[in-house]
């Protein structure tokens, strides 16, 4: 029973995975969704096949997100040709493979840049429209590894904990303006990135791609792979007016893996 019909969503990320599917599943509840990537002829794709039960007019807005001032600049100048975004759904390709022990502080560098000074950036200049309209909504896509750390994805376990509490402070300062804050941390979720940390596990273990897959779904209750639709539902909640009284938090969408950490 969501209904987001007067909303606009700024989703970050949105040509493919749980960043398209954030798209897919805002637009069919309504909102008008702006994606937000660096390749503009797979924004157009994607922009061209979202519903529109409201006569939608959805757009792009072209972004690297390792320069997050030209980031930010670009989705100012949308907000002052097109108005407010109420919906921030920051979601952003992971930080490569790879142990702690041997990784190189521009790795952590960049990991910082395309998560946290992007988020940071984006939320602030979202701000002022989120207080204009009465309603705002800032959605973070991170990882379980905010509640348990995953092994061989150093940079990514660090740089995940830093957004969960840069995500939590922001929730604290702007609660008093019926702005929420929250993060998603998706489980194995069916996305090409992680067909491609399987296919690193096993080159690294010297096994077949099979038996990784069957052992994560192993550790898993549900015993599947979640797939982005199920994360952007979880998504779609908390852009919703349903969850007005729900900021803070950490919401796990990973088929009982990580149990009650």
């Amino acid at each position: 029973m969501i209904d987001l019909h007067d909303k606009t969503a700024l989703v970050c990320g949105s040509t493919q995975g749980i960043g398209r599917a954030c798209a897919e599943v805002l637009a069919e509840q309504g909102a008008t969704v702006v994606l937000a990537a660096r390749d503009e002829s797979a924004l157009r794709r994607v922009m061209a096949e979202l519903a529109r039960p409201r006569d939608q007019r959805h757009a792009c807005v072209v972004a690297n997100f390792d320069e997050p001032t030209s980031v930010r600049d670009r989705v100012v100048a949308h907000v002052a040709a097109h108005g407010p975004i109420e919906i921030l759904v920051n979601n952003t390709g992971g930080p490569p493979h790879g142990p702690i022990t041997q990784a190189q502080p521009q790795a952590f560098l960049d990991a910082f840049t395309r998560h946290v000074l992007c988020n940071q950036l984006l939320a602030q200049a979202l701000l002022p429209g989120m207080k204009e309209r009465g309603y705002g909504r800032i959605i973070n896509i991170i990882s379980t590894s905010v509640k348990e750390p995953i092994a061989g994805l150093g940079v990514s376990n660090t740089i995940r904990n830093a957004v969960a509490n840069w995500a939590k402070t922001w929730a604290m300062e702007v609660a008093p303006l019926g702005i929420t804050v929250n993060n998603v941390l998706p489980g194995y979720t069916e996305t090409a990135r992680l067909g491609w940390l399987i296919d690193a596990r096993a080159r690294h273990e010297g096994t077949s791609t099979e038996q990784i897959m069957a052992g994560m779904k192993a550790r898993t209750p549900m015993a599947r792979f979640g797939s982005p639709r199920e994360i952007a539902a979880g998504v779609a909640f908390l852009a919703s007016a349903e969850a007005s009284y729900v900021t803070g938090i950490n919401l796990t969408i990973d088929g009982g893996r990580t149990g009650s950490m």
